[in-house]
């Protein structure tokens, strides 16, 4: 693919044996570590998701449905429970709705991608849901997931977990992330319709990194006024 051939593999710096020796080294100490150091049940998490990513995702949706990206967006969505797991020991509420957060955005994100990049996708033989179902029909999904999406992502604050500054943003950024995908799917010319999808794609990244360093923020501010007797 014209998008990845400089990474080392495709790039013939390393080989494909090395990585996976090495993949596989880091993989079981970042386990064992987290296990022995932090608890059995973040590290469970963790093992987990490497085996989706690498093997269920990897190896095999990937190549072999349409859908790959839905349901091997869980690998890149656990990372939030992991990190709960690890803090409290268990899995909450809170945590699954972090979870959903990113497992909801993955498919726009991708999908706007895959439109602007389809025949380096057809190229690679990766059945992308522009190259299988059509870009109308990935336009159509697209904006579907962005409207499950926005709501969810508001509900850390409805929930409690966050405060009312994460409430507005998450609701602003999540009705523009909406915007965006109507534009995407509204778009009635080829080259609107690639214009959208990389705003899109270029909001995504935007919408995913603000809502999750606004929930940083305010719990560092939080912190820092209790211990300052604040609060």
């Amino acid at each position: 693919m014209k998008r990845t051939r400089k990474r080392p593999i495709p790039a013939g710096i390393i080989a494909p044996n090395q990585v996976l020796a090495f993949g596989l080294t880091l993989s079981a100490f970042s386990v064992m570590t987290l296990g022995l150091m932090v608890n059995w049940l973040a590290a469970a998490l963790l093992a987990f998701t490497i085996f989706f990513y690498a093997v269920i995702y990897t190896m095999w949706l990937k190549r072999s449905t349409p859908q790959n990206i839905v349901i091997g967006g869980a690998a890149g969505a656990f990372p939030p429970m992991i990190g709960w797991a690890a803090a409290t020991g268990e899995i909450t509420w809170d945590s699954l709705v972090l979870f959903m957060i990113i497992f909801l955005w993955t498919p726009p994100h991708f999908w706007a991608l895959s439109l602007f990049t389809t025949n380096d996708y057809e190229a690679a033989r990766i059945p992308m849901m522009p190259n299988v179902k059509g870009e109308l029909s990935t336009r159509r999904q697209a904006l579907f997931y962005a409207v499950l999406m926005a709501p969810v992502g508001v509900l850390p604050w409805v929930m409690g977990f966050a405060g009312m500054f994460y409430g507005v943003v998450s609701t602003l950024l999540g009705l523009a992330f909406v915007y965006y995908a109507w534009r995407l799917w509204a778009a009635d010319s080829q080259p609107q319709m690639l214009a959208a999808a990389r705003k899109l794609f270029r909001f995504s990244l935007l919408y995913l990194a603000g809502i999750f360093a606004v929930l940083l923020f305010e719990a560092l501010t939080f912190k820092l006024l209790a211990a300052f007797g604040v609060f």
